[in-house]
């Protein structure tokens, strides 16, 4: 019985247990099932599952014609591990100070900065700016110290620069550094864009992110049967902007110039269409690269849409439209000039400290750049009412919504609130009154083209990266209707005039072959702080378009307070016509606009001996100049020989391919006339041999290093004789032995190769075209600058310093004291 006794209370032990138990997982199961259901199912799906984020990638821009100006490069960002995953793990930095020192050249980097960085607390780091966004080459680099090759050529296995680690990203790549920086703008490290159309058109060159989420188990494999949901990423439009890569080059380079030796405050050109309102070229000084914009950027400023400042005489164009379209001008009438009262008020004077020329007729008034004429036109026969209603259907005071961001509508508030009858009138001639540079190119370009105010375009057209398809495109727009087409010629009659005969204040201006019409100013500079007159202080500019019948382009240059002490009506033939004549001469050779006989006729039937032409003869028997090499890598073949016809540069083109892919001596290199210049193509198979007699070593050198040719040499000096002759087709197998000798030396006779006596083979060499126009260079290069200046004073149109103290401005109202412009 004791032991049946003892079994039964076991088996009640085991009972209660087994009943406790399940009593205990049951409330567990229903605890889970309920109180916690939610919070397990979110960690569950924590878990399970996975989701990123799908970067597009963003779009390139390109110019009109495709040439390429930014686009998303492969890039590396370098991160440091400074604590290790386990205690196996070696691959973190074990000394941050070696670290540092051997990072911070390939980084461009200080020392104590990656210090800094490499004892931070943290697991891993970033090595801040300064490892953001590598090159591939730095990053070979940084390979390279960790794992360096051995003098038998093995390299080593053993990381030597242990946790330092690179990861691909991309990085945006402006392949022309500075070329049209504001216009372009620039991404940041950060994928910030700044400036320009990265900014203005942000939102269609980044597309649109993407998404993909999936289930995965605990081991990380995705779920078979697990739910899921993928949305592609959608990559930003590519941009294609109206700006034409060659035509900005011209600019670029006459920029370069006049910067160089005159280092003005702020420059800004602006070359456009008057036809269609699109933008070939825009550019400004200073710049910056945008490639490298954290070294730091003098001005952020694009002063061709966001600088506002007075216009000066240039602004005297719409006042003679207007009255010409008004029937309140007559060429052949005439007035008296020199100096013009308005309620005895201060008198408006003529340029010329108020001389004038006595009575002359309304023509040779605008010719002349008279203030007097274009006051007596605004006061006594426009009047305010009529000057406001043209004015600002010329679009001045509004913005013209050109696709670029921060743009400034400038103001007329002589003209909505004048303070006297005297300050209204002095708006006729480009005083008290503010604009932009786009402004006044939009409006000038409506005269050009027949009376119509179109708004002006930097993008032609976006596309899709992946089919090509265009998915907008900019149309021609006309804003309205400013003035007939009879008034439009009708001015731009006048403003040939102007330029093409005496006493125009425009005749440096003159484009051999091509009838330019324009106009010159100069205004003023006021202080910021007190809104007074800065005493010699100026802003220089024309604007003209050609041909003038038809007119191809527009182009617009302004230069703010050059640093000179030259008297600024000379700054036309120092600077502003150097500049315009260089870019509109080119430009319009470049669009293969044929030059206009019957002017060049005329040109020599009234050919004397000019200053100009003195000056030319001059130069024609001065020594060599140097001139700055273009960047021909990238051209195709027919462009790259155009363009060194057009700059009189000797070229030897080595190949038979389509596109220029290296050039000798390398872009922007100095060279002087002669030089020896070659240019390789896609294709060197086929390339003709050059003539190398009288050439130095190192041209045949270079020569042969593009080419892949073998080469030999004897002697010193120049080359005297070539083992291949001039016009070979070369295989590539080919040893070419060269003679050299000095010029002291006896000559050698020359041995002419068997089966060559009679015969002759053209050579690839590109030779100077004499009937070439050589380009003005307003720093002394192949031309001079022309002899007088925008500005003119005097009879006949000499340019003629005040007799004493400095003289003000051609269109200098008085002492004028009104709202302070920003200047460009």
């Amino acid at each position: 019985m004791e032991w049946k006794r003892k079994v039964n209370w076991r088996i009640l032990v085991v009972a209660l247990c087994l009943i406790l138990t399940f009593s205990t997982l049951s409330f567990r199961i229903y605890w889970i099932q309920t109180a916690e259901a939610a919070r397990i199912m979110e960690t569950a799906q924590k878990q399970w599952d996975r989701e990123h984020v799908l970067k597009p990638k963003r779009g390139a821009i390109y110019d009109r014609n495709g040439e390429i100006l930014a686009y998303d490069g492969k890039a590396y960002t370098v991160n440091a591990r400074l604590k290790p995953l386990d205690a196996r793990d070696e691959d973190v930095v074990k000394d941050p100070y070696y670290t540092a020192n051997m990072l911070a050249p390939i980084l461009n980097a200080p020392v104590q900065e990656l210090v800094k960085n490499l004892t931070k607390p943290n697991k891993v780091v970033e090595l801040g700016r300064y490892g953001l966004k590598i090159s591939e080459e730095q990053r070979n680099r940084i390979l390279n110290l960790q794992y360096p090759t051995l003098p038998s050529g093995e390299k080593l296995k053993k990381n030597q620069l242990p946790g330092i680690y690179l990861t691909e990203t991309t990085r945006r790549v402006y392949p022309n550094n500075a070329f049209a920086s504001h216009v372009i703008g620039y991404l940041d490290l950060y994928d910030e864009p700044k400036m320009g159309i990265e900014l203005q058109l942000n939102e269609e060159l980044a597309g649109k992110k993407g998404n993909i989420a999936y289930q995965k188990d605990r081991a990380g494999y995705q779920l078979p049967d697990g739910e899921g949901e993928y949305i592609p990423a959608k990559d930003g439009f590519d941009v294609y902007l109206t700006i034409d890569r060659q035509i900005q080059n011209y600019v670029e380079q006459a920029l370069d110039k006049v910067e160089q030796q005159y280092k003005p405050q702020g420059m800004t050109v602006i070359v456009a269409d008057p036809q269609t309102g699109e933008v070939l070229a825009m550019g400004n000084r200073s710049q910056f690269n945008p490639n490298t914009y954290y070294n730091g950027i003098d001005n952020y400023n694009n002063h061709a849409v966001t600088t506002m400042f007075e216009p000066g005489s240039t602004f005297k164009i719409i006042t003679l439209a207007a009255a010409i379209e008004e029937k309140m001008f007559n060429q052949n009438e005439t007035y008296q000039s020199g100096a013009y009262t308005i309620k005895g008020q201060i008198p408006i004077r003529d340029h010329n400290n108020g001389a004038g020329w006595g009575t002359i007729s309304f023509l040779e008034g605008v010719q002349r750049s008279s203030n007097v004429l274009f006051a007596k036109l605004g006061y006594e026969r426009l009047k305010l009412e009529g000057l406001k209603k043209y004015f600002k259907k010329f679009g001045m005071g509004e913005k013209t919504g050109i696709e670029l961001p921060y743009e400034k509508e400038g103001n007329l508030i002589n003209l909505e609130k004048p303070r006297s009858p005297r300050d209204w009138a002095a708006t006729t001639y480009g005083q008290a009154a503010t604009v932009t540079a786009i402004q006044q190119v939009a409006a000038v370009g409506a005269i050009a083209n027949g009376g119509e105010l179109l708004k002006p375009h930097i993008v032609k057209e976006m596309r899709d990266p992946h089919t090509g398809a265009v998915v907008n495109r900019t149309q021609r727009e006309v804003v309205e209707r400013v003035v007939s087409e009879a008034t439009a010629k009708q001015t731009r009659d006048i403003l040939g005039k102007v330029v093409s005969e005496k006493p125009g204040t425009g005749t440096l201006y003159q484009i051999e072959g091509y009838q330019v019409a324009g106009k010159t100013g100069t205004a003023q500079k006021y202080d910021p702080n007190t809104g007074k007159i800065m005493d010699g202080r100026y802003v220089g500019s024309f604007i003209g378009f050609a041909p003038k019948d038809n007119p191809k382009l527009l182009v617009y240059v302004v230069i703010d307070d050059p640093q000179t002490d030259a008297w600024y009506a000379l700054w036309g033939q120092m600077m502003l016509a150097p500049m315009f004549t260089t870019i509109m001469e080119r430009s319009l050779q470049y669009l293969q606009q044929q030059p206009d006989l019957s002017v060049v006729k005329n040109n020599k039937q009234n050919e004397k001996a000019t200053p100009k032409k003195e000056a030319q003869t001059a130069l024609a028997s001065s020594p060599a100049t140097p001139k700055t090499l273009p960047k021909f890598e990238g051209m195709s073949t027919t462009a790259a020989q155009l363009r060194a016809k057009q700059d009189n540069l000797t070229v030897t083109v080595a190949g038979t391919g389509t596109k220029i892919v290296k050039q000798y001596p390398e872009a922007y290199d100095q060279v002087v006339p002669g030089e020896q210049i070659i240019l390789v193509t896609d294709r060197v198979k086929g390339t003709k041999m050059p003539d190398f007699k009288g050439k130095s070593l190192r041209d045949v050198m270079e020569f042969s290093s593009l080419i892949n040719l073998e080469m030999k040499s004897t002697g010193t000096g120049f080359v005297t004789q070539q083992s291949i002759p001039p016009g070979t087709v070369l295989q590539g197998t080919e040893l070419l032995q060269v003679t050299l000798q000095s010029v002291s030396e006896p000559s050698v006779p020359a041995t002419t190769p068997p089966g060559q006596e009679d015969s002759t083979v053209p050579a690839t060499t590109t030779p100077n075209n004499p009937g070439t126009n050589t380009t003005t260079n307003p720093t002394g290069g192949n031309n001079p600058a022309p002899p007088s200046s925008g500005q003119q004073t005097g009879q006949g149109g000499a340019t003629q310093p005040p007799a004493s103290g400095q003289a003000p401005p051609p269109d200098k109202p008085g002492d004028q004291t009104t709202q302070t412009p920003t200047t460009p």
